[in-house]
C-alpha cells in the first residue's frame, strides 16, 4: 500500500471520510435542538400562551421559513469570506443562546379563548427574540455543514449519495430523540425544561465540532484568509463585521416575526389572515434569486452547465411544494394527534408532540437500505434520475395524506382515529422524503457549478423556507378552536381533517404526475 493510500485509509471510517461523522454528530445535535423545539412550539403557543390555532400555525410556518431562508445569506458569506467552519461555529453559538432563551416561558395566559386571553408580554418578546437567534443561527450553520459534507468527496465519487444519506440519518437520529425526550419533558414536566434541554444538547454538538474539526482536512476554511482578516470598516475586519451584522440581523428578524401587513383583497383570499413580513421578505429573496440565476445562465456557461443548473433550479422549486405538504406533520398532524387520535399503544400513551418521532424513526430505519440501494441501482443502470426521484417523492407524500384522510373518516370504537394509521402515513411520507431530501442535498453539490455551490445550497434551503411558509398557510385549512370550556368537538374535527387531507393527497399526486411527464425533457437538458 502506498503512503498516500495508507493516509487515505487512516482518514476514513466505515468506508467514508471521518469528517462525515463529525458533520453527522454536529447536525444530529443541532437537529435535536431544532426539532425538539419545533415539536413543542405549536402546542406551547396554543396551550401556554392561548394563541389561536391559525395564528400558531402561521407563526410556526413563518419562523421556520425564516430559519430556512437565511441559509441563502449564510451560504453566500461563507463562500466569499468566512469559510464553512467559522460559519458553523458562529451559527451554533447563536443556536445555543436561542434555545436556552426559549426556556424562559413566563406566566401562562389566562382567559377562556384566544380573543380574551391575557398573556405575559415579556415572555412572548423573549420567545420572539429567541426564535430570531435560532433562525439566524440556522442560517449560518445549516447550508455550510451540508456543503462541508459535499467537499469531503471528489466530484465523481460514487459514495457521495450514500454519504449524504448517512449524514441525513444523523439529522433524523437527533429529530427522533428530541421528539421523544424534549416533547415529553416539555408537555409533561414543563415547557421551559424541554426547551432548556434542547439548548444544552446543541452546546454539546458545538463542542464536538470544535474537537473534530481537524478531520475536515482544510475543506471548510476561508477562501482568502488575508482578505477576511484585513481591516474593512472603522478598523474592523470583515470577519468582525460579519459577526456584528449577524447580531444586528437577529434584531431585525425579531421585529419581522411580529409584523403583519393587511393587503386587502389578498388578505381576504387567505382566509382573513394578514400577510406576514416574513412572507414578503421570502418572496423578495426568491425573486432576487431567479434574477441572479437568469444572469448566471448568460455568464459564459457551457451548454451542459446551463442544463444542469436549469435542472437543479427546477428541482429546488419543486421541493417547496413537497415541504409545504411534509411540514403539516408539525401542524395539523400534531393537532389531529392531540384532538382526534387515540395515542395509546401497548399500554403507553404518547403525547401529541412525541408522534413527530415516528417520522424520524422511519428515516433511521430506511437510511441504510436507501444508502445501499442507490449504488446498486446505479451499477445495474436502473438508478432513477433526479427529477424522477422527486416525482416519486411527491406521489408518496400525497399517499400519506390519503392514509390519514381514511383514518379520520373511519374512527375506532373510541370515536377517534387509531395511532397505527399515523404510523402507516409516516412510513409512506418518509419513503418520499428519502428519495427527495438527502438526494436533493447531493444534487446541489453535483449539479451546481463550483463557484455557486454554496449559494445554490442556500437556495435549496430558501425553497425549504417557501415550503415552511406554504405549510403555515395550508395548516390554517385544518384549524378548529375549542369551546368556552376548552373542549373540542372530536367528530367535527375528524370531518375537517378528512376533507383537508384528501385535498392535500390530490395536490401531491397530481404534482408528482406532472413532474414524471417533465422528466425526459429535464434529462435532455443536461446532455452535452
Amino acid at each position: 500500500m502506498s503512503t498516500t493510500a495508507a493516509a487515505s485509509a487512516h482518514d476514513e471510517f466505515l468506508g467514508h471520510p471521518k469528517g462525515l461523522y463529525v458533520c453527522f454528530l454536529t447536525e444530529m445535535w443541532e437537529r435535536f435542538a431544532f426539532y425538539g423545539m419545533k415539536a413543542l412550539l405549536l402546542l406551547y403557543l396554543v396551550k401556554h400562551h392561548l394563541f389561536a390555532q391559525a395564528d400558531g400555525t402561521i407563526l410556526l410556518g413563518t419562523y421556520a421559513g425564516l430559519a430556512y431562508a437565511l441559509p441563502l445569506l449564510g451560504g453566500l458569506l461563507a463562500d466569499r469570506y468566512l469559510g464553512m467552519r467559522k460559519a458553523v461555529l458562529f451559527g451554533g453559538l447563536l443556536l445555543v443562546l436561542g434555545q436556552l432563551g426559549m426556556a424562559y416561558t413566563g406566566a401562562p395566559a389566562t382567559g377562556t379563548s384566544a380573543d380574551t386571553a391575557v398573556r405575559d408580554g415579556v415572555a412572548i418578546q423573549v420567545m420572539y427574540f429567541s426564535l430570531a437567534l435560532i433562525g439566524v443561527g440556522v442560517g449560518f450553520l445549516k447550508p455550510n455543514i451540508s456543503t462541508i459534507v459535499g467537499r469531503l468527496y471528489s466530484e465523481n465519487d460514487p459514495r457521495r449519495d450514500s454519504g449524504f444519506t448517512i449524514f441525513y440519518m444523523g439529522i433524523n437520529v437527533g429529530a427522533f430523540l428530541s421528539s421523544l425526550i424534549v416533547a415529553y419533558i416539555g408537555e409533561k414536566i414543563g415547557w421551559g425544561y424541554g426547551f432548556a434541554l434542547a439548548g444544552v444538547m446543541m452546546a454539546l454538538g458545538l463542542i464536538q465540532f470544535v474537537f473534530g474539526q481537524k478531520h475536515l482536512k482544510g475543506h471548510a476554511e476561508p477562501s482568502d484568509p488575508a482578505l477576511l482578516k484585513a481591516p474593512a470598516l472603522a478598523g474592523l475586519s470583515r470577519e468582525a463585521l460579519i459577526y456584528i451584522g449577524g447580531l444586528l440581523l437577529t434584531v431585525v428578524v425579531w421585529r419581522v416575526l411580529q409584523t403583519r401587513i393587511d393587503f386587502g383583497p389578498l388578505t381576504k383570499l387567505m382566509g382573513g389572515h394578514e400577510v406576514t413580513l416574513t412572507e414578503v421578505v421570502a418572496v423578495v429573496m426568491g425573486a432576487a434569486l431567479y434574477v441572479w440565476f437568469v444572469r448566471l445562465l448568460f455568464s459564459g456557461l457551457s451548454k451542459a452547465e446551463k442544463g444542469r443548473m436549469v435542472m437543479l433550479m427546477v428541482l429546488i422549486t419543486v421541493s417547496a411544494l413537497f415541504w409545504g405538504l411534509y411540514e403539516q406533520t408539525y401542524g395539523p398532524w400534531v393537532l389531529m394527534a392531540e384532538i382526534g387520535m387515540d395515542r395509546t399503544t401497548f399500554g403507553y400513551e404518547w403525547t401529541a408532540g412525541q408522534t413527530t418521532a415516528i417520522g424520524a424513526l422511519f428515516v433511521i430505519l430506511f437510511s441504510f437500505p436507501f444508502a445501499w440501494l442507490w449504488p446498486k441501482l446505479d451499477k445495474a443502470g436502473l438508478n432513477p434520475s433526479y427529477p424522477a426521484k422527486f416525482a416519486w417523492a411527491l406521489v408518496f407524500c400525497g399517499l400519506s395524506f390519503g392514509i390519514l384522510a381514511y383514518a379520520a373518516s373511519n374512527p375506532d370504537v373510541s370515536g377517534k382515529a387509531s395511532l397505527w394509521w399515523m404510523v402507516l402515513a409516516y412510513a409512506a411520507l418518509v419513503v418520499g422524503e428519502m428519495v427527495l431530501s438527502p438526494v436533493g442535498l447531493s444534487a446541489v453539490t453535483r449539479l451546481s457549478i463550483p463557484r455557486a455551490v454554496g449559494l445554490m445550497m442556500g437556495a435549496w434551503f430558501l425553497f425549504s423556507a417557501f415550503g415552511e411558509i406554504i405549510a403555515g398557510r395550508l395548516g390554517t385549512w385544518a384549524t378548529i378552536e375549542p369551546d368556552a370550556a376548552g373542549q373540542y368537538d372530536v367528530p367535527a374535527a375528524l370531518a375537517l381533517y378528512t376533507d383537508v387531507f384528501t385535498q392535500m393527497m390530490w395536490i401531491g399526486i397530481a404534482a408528482g404526475g406532472l413532474l414524471f411527464v417533465a422528466t425526459p425533457l429535464l434529462k435532455r437538458l443536461t446532455r452535452e
